[in-house]
């Protein structure tokens, strides 16, 4: 019995890691991009009306 347990805790264990690194590697591979800085113009008529994109 404390044999069988073993197994399946042993499976569970690479299971978890296997579904863990599937994951980070996806993760990496999101390409992430960053809004463009507001132009003067942009930037004046925020100020202007209190109103910010963010």
């Amino acid at each position: 019995m404390m044999f069988m347990i073993m197994i399946i805790a042993v499976i569970i264990c690479i299971a978890v890691i296997a579904v863990t690194a599937l994951v980070t590697s996806k993760a990496y591979k999101v390409k992430h991009t960053v809004d463009p800085m507001p132009t003067k113009q942009e930037h004046a008529s925020a100020e202007e009306t209190g109103y910010s994109k963010r």
